[in-house]
């Protein structure tokens, strides 16, 4: 009885562990499906296969980790800063030239992370860190940093410098951010405006002088010597408003750091105004301006400063366009959402219809939009990253062939008017000397591209644009070829009017 006992244990044990061996047999396959890129030869069992395996992802680890090292001591080298924050700012880990440029003094505790804010006090650098993450995109950011100790002894150290940063969205919400240190090309930036604003300071007296002395000249020679003095004088005016438009751009920079008046400005009365000033030099090639918007748009400007913003604007407008063709000028109040679609408005697509505010608008007006569009041939692709640079000029024909835009269905002066647009016309008389190729009245069509200015309007466009806290952009018009000059400008008082 006893033998037949321990047979059946036996057999229950035996059974048991083979259950036990195909279970584990199983999962060591399955294990090693893993690893079927890198199992060693078939003739070895399972097991042996195994620990092979596991001895090479060991070594795959070991190269890992000496890659991680690798890349922590260069960026720990490196030449620009480098920080990692976690979900809730709070900093993992910086590198050296990090701790230099914001003046961290404490070394981060990868166990205790801190919050950022608490090792260094600048606002613009955690705005970039929470745009980079709502935005799951990278994102790019410029600013002032002025650094803040505790010890008295490093206050002559603790100078301000610009900074570049660049945000890089990691796993589980963490933030990457690369900082540049900006602060030598800043400084060369002012010594080159600086000597800009000398030199037109040492050219104005000379080039009056000059002028005063032809003009005296001019009254006293014969016609032939006469038509040298007029080209003289000519030159010395065209020398004079480049210098005069290098004292203004220099005035508008250093008046920029300093708070300047605002008051309540229509600004549609000024487009008008401005226009009516212009208006001679656009009859002479038959133009005229569609404007699209508000009767009247009452808003806190620097009447001035948008003034020569006008004037330039709607002057390289006329400068440009061929003849008998409109003017666009385009006024409207966005929301955010709106003003960020016109922003990445594709070059293939139509453009959006203008959204005056009204109040069906569900959103409430955050940006004044001002759009300046012409009929020419438009900007070359190259140059469109350097319109705004002061003294860069485009290549002489703008480099690309303007198509005849469809104005198939459009009204016998264009384009379409809106309110407010007939007071704008410029009408056009029997008596006003048609455009021909024929006729010889000094403009021909292969004489228009060749028109420039000193390279400075448009420099002093963008400055005007960012002392009222805004921002300018420049590209082609998808319908008419010509150049699309958009201005946005911060939407910041809530008793503007609009009818």
């Amino acid at each position: 009885m006893a033998i037949l006992a321990f047979l059946l244990g036996l057999s229950i044990g035996l059974i048991g562990f083979w259950w036990y061996r195909s279970r584990s047999e199983a999962r060591l396959k399955k294990v090693l499906l893993n690893f079927q890129n890198t199992l060693p030869a078939p003739s070895l069992t399972s097991s042996s296969q195994l620990t092979i395996a596991i001895a090479q992802q060991q070594k795959v680890q070991q190269q890992l980790h000496q890659q991680i090292k690798t890349y922590e001591t260069v960026l720990e080298n490196a030449p620009i800063g480098y920080l990692q924050v976690d979900d809730e700012n709070r900093l993992i880990w910086c590198n050296h030239q990090a701790k230099i440029l914001l003046g961290i003094q404490q070394e981060p505790c990868p166990a205790k992370p801190r919050l950022l804010l608490e090792l260094v006090r600048s606002y613009e650098l955690d705005d970039l860190i929470e745009k980079t993450r709502d935005a799951a995109k990278p994102r790019d950011s410029s600013w002032t940093f002025h650094p803040v100790s505790s010890d008295p002894s490093q206050l002559s150290e603790q100078q301000p410098r610009a900074l570049q940063g660049y945000g890089i969205p990691l796993s589980n919400k963490q933030v990457g951010i690369f900082l540049e240190n900006r602060q030598e090309a800043a400084n060369l930036l002012q010594r080159y405006d600086r000597w800009a604003s000398d030199l037109a300071h040492e050219l104005k007296t000379p080039l009056t002088s000059i002028r005063l002395v032809a003009e005296t000249l001019q009254v006293r020679l014969d016609s032939p010597l006469k038509e040298w003095v007029d080209r003289l004088i000519n030159e010395t005016v065209r020398l004079s408003t480049l210098v005069q438009d290098l004292l203004d751009l220099s005035r508008l920079q250093r008046d920029n750091l300093q708070d300047f008046d605002l008051k309540p400005v229509d600004l549609v009365l000024l487009i008008e105004s401005v226009w009516s000033s212009l208006e001679p030099l656009a009859r002479k090639k038959e133009l005229h301006l569609d404007y699209r918007g508000p009767e009247s748009l009452l808003l806190p400007l620097n009447e001035a400063r948008i003034h020569r913003l006008l004037v330039n604007l709607l002057d390289n407008a006329i400068k440009y366009s061929p003849p008998h063709q409109p003017i666009q000028v385009e006024v409207s109040l966005q929301s955010l959402a709106e003003e960020g679609h016109l922003d990445h408005l594709n070059q293939a697509d139509a453009p959006p219809p203008i959204n005056h505010a009204t109040d069906s608008n569900p959103e409430p007006p955050t940006c004044l939009c001002l759009d300046v569009i012409d009929f020419g041939p438009g900007f070359a692709d190259k140059d469109l990253p350097y319109v705004f640079d002061r003294f860069y000029r485009a290549d002489p024909s703008r480099a690309r062939r303007r198509t005849e835009p469809d104005l198939s269905g459009t009204s016998s002066d264009g384009m379409a008017q809106s309110i407010g647009t007939q007071r704008f016309s410029t009408h056009r008389t029997t008596t006003e000397k048609a455009w021909s190729t024929d006729q010889n009245d000094g403009y021909s069509a292969a004489d228009l591209p060749h028109q420039g200015g000193s390279g400075l309007g448009l420099a002093i466009v963008r400055q005007i644009v960012v002392s009222h806290g805004g921002r300018v952009t420049a590209r082609n018009h998808p319908q008419t070829g010509g150049a699309w000059i958009q201005v946005r400008l911060p939407w910041t008082s809530t008793t503007a009017l609009t009818k």
